[in-house]
């Protein structure tokens, strides 16, 4: 029989050999868990330089003008790497550039999430945006590029342009004022600062805007005929009629400006040349209404004859385009005098 001193002695030789058991058990699992997250990470770590690398290609690639090649390594990249921005950002330049739109602003939407403090993919994200002229989405993207750089003249300018799209002049005049003070020496900025002031009606002002354009753009035909219809708008007919002038001789495809100068000619009672300038725009543009309207008046005044009656052949010249602009916008303004002077012309 072993003494209680023998025993006690052997019940914790057993207990220490259990607890280094333990220990030792537990240090295995310690040194397998780090093994496993080593082998974890270096997985990781291979995987992100097998993005990296398809980066590389692709900006080869890019460089070797072969796009459709940087896309699929592009795509195999953030497939494999979801959070790499840089990857989509040249994703949404190398579509841009191939026209592909939609796909393009889905990847500068994914650059712009994953970095948001990078001013080139909002801004480009932006810029395809206006061109698709998704004129919302682009203003929130170009308003973000402002922010990130508050003395960005370009991001200023279209973010006006755009706000001026969507109908909020109040916007479109703040950012537009906002890039005059960055540099009021540019033509597309006081072009739209223009436009702003003159569906504003605020007609001097918008004139000062124009010719502001002008002096930096001097042969722009689309400023100078926005600077005619202000012209027109105020009775300045002369110098509209010469704006307008020079405008389609710069632009001879220039519909607004032929029709504009059709209704400046009649203002100035050229008939003939009113005639001619309306049915130019209308060769244009087959479907402007308002040219198809200002041409009857002018047929109109045309066949007038000294006793005050209307030669017949010009009141069914008048008739129809007056019939044909009902036809392309019957909801036109003052539509319901035009169908008077239709019947009154019948009769």
């Amino acid at each position: 029989m072993c003494c209680p001193e023998h025993e006690r002695n052997y019940d914790m030789s057993k207990r220490k050999d259990a607890v280094f058991f333990i220990q030792l058990c537990f240090v295995g699992f310690v040194l397998f868990a780090l093994t496993g997250c080593a082998q974890q990470q270096k997985s990781k770590d291979l995987l992100k330089n097998s993005a990296v690398d398809l980066y590389v290609d692709a900006v080869m690639f890019h460089e070797l003008d072969e796009n459709q090649k940087a896309i699929e390594k592009l795509n195999d990249a953030v497939k494999i790497n979801e959070q790499f921005s840089l990857a989509y950002s040249l994703l949404g330049q190398v579509y841009k550039e191939i026209q592909d739109y939609e796909n393009s602003a889905a990847s500068y939407e994914n650059a712009a999430q994953l970095n948001p403090w990078s001013f080139n993919d909002n801004f480009d994200l932006g810029r395809v945006y206006q061109i698709m002229k998704k004129f919302k989405l682009a203003v929130e993207a170009y308003a973000r590029a402002c922010e990130l750089k508050p003395d960005h003249l370009e991001a200023h300018v279209n973010t006006a342009k755009c706000y001026y799209e969507i109908k909020d002049y109040v916007n479109a005049l703040d950012y537009g004022l906002r890039a005059e003070k960055i540099n009021p020496d540019t033509s597309k900025l006081q072009h739209i600062l223009g436009d702003v002031y003159e569906l504003q009606k605020e007609h001097e002002q918008a004139i000062a805007a124009y010719k502001r354009a002008l002096e930096i753009d001097a042969n722009n035909p689309e400023i100078m005929t926005a600077l005619g219809v202000v012209y027109l708008k105020t009775d300045r007919n002369e110098p509209a009629k010469e704006l307008l002038s020079s405008a389609v001789r710069i632009q001879p495809d220039n519909n607004t400006a032929y029709k504009h100068l059709g209704y400046c000619y009649l203002k100035l009672n050229q008939i003939d040349l009113s005639v001619e300038s309306y049915s130019r725009a209308i060769e244009i543009d087959p479907n402007d209404w308002d040219s198809h309207r200002g041409l009857g008046v002018a047929y109109i005044l045309q066949g007038k004859q000294d006793d005050g009656s209307i030669l017949d052949q010009m009141k069914s010249k008048a008739i129809s385009h007056w019939n044909l602009s009902l036809e392309l916008n019957p909801e036109q303004p003052n539509h319901e005098r035009l169908l008077k002077l239709i019947n009154h012309y019948l009769k």
